[in-house]
């Protein structure tokens, strides 16, 4: 399941296609430039689970959609600090909590992507499994939105609220099915929102809960291509 993906640093606050997007910061933190392949001023920055994502929101008060960190997960009740969960499943993001509460509140976020990654599980000569990491590309650059949910949570050990998301999931498409996740019963991929979806699902215009499910859709008809990600090499002993 997905647990890394890509954006470019101009994306961090983008709220509208239709408007320029901009270099500006959308928080502190924001994953990590992994280097520019695309302009001098446009680095690709990489977001992974427990990190902070930068999360388009419709801010009812102002009504105006708006960028908000928040992290990746969940925090888990016996620690906080552990990212648990970090996805949501489309066919029960409605009725299973701790997802029904925000999905029905109109809590829900979109996060802008270029890349993602998906694992594959693979044995290994000695019985063992081990991730292959795989980078899915649609190859057009085109920035495009995963569905997110987010709640608050109050805790303890924090002076203030924390604000955390979970990706929404839908059945993997033909690509990653039929490869990546040809070993798997139930292959998963992240819920990418269509464009003209963004308003609907952000909760800007009216929409009830079975339409703003419905949006949560495989997403087919993209030149998807999938490459194998290198392995890091190991540190060298002194």
């Amino acid at each position: 399941m997905c647990g890394k993906f890509t954006a470019m640093s101009s994306w961090r606050e983008v709220v509208e296609f239709s408007q320029p997007l901009t270099e500006s910061g959308g928080g502190e933190g924001q994953g990590d430039g992994q280097g520019s392949n695309e302009g001098s001023n446009d680095a690709i920055v990489t977001y992974r689970v427990g990190g902070p994502l930068p999360v388009i929101i419709w801010d009812a008060e102002t009504r105006k959609r708006r960028v908000v960190p928040m992290r990746w997960g969940y925090p888990d009740p016996r620690d906080w600090r552990r990212p648990r969960p970090i996805h949501a499943r489309s066919d029960t993001i409605d009725a299973k909590e701790p997802f029904r509460t925000p999905f029905h509140a109109g809590q829900r976020g979109i996060v802008v992507f270029r890349t993602f990654n998906e694992g594959e599980e693979v044995m290994k000569p000695s019985g063992k499994t081990e991730t292959r990491q795989w980078t899915i590309d649609p190859q057009d650059g085109q920035p495009r939105g995963f569905a997110f949910v987010w709640r608050r949570f109050e805790i303890a050990d924090l002076p203030a609220p924390m604000l955390a998301c979970v990706m929404a999931t839908v059945p993997a498409n033909e690509l990653i099915r039929r490869t990546i996740k040809s070993q798997e019963d139930d292959p998963r991929m992240p819920a990418i929102l269509d464009d003209d979806a963004w308003p609907a699902w952000l909760g800007e215009v009216e929409a009830t809960p079975a339409a703003a499910k419905a949006m949560l859709k495989t997403m087919e008809g993209v030149n998807w291509q999938s490459a194998l990600e290198p392995k890091k090499p190991r540190p060298r002993k002194p």
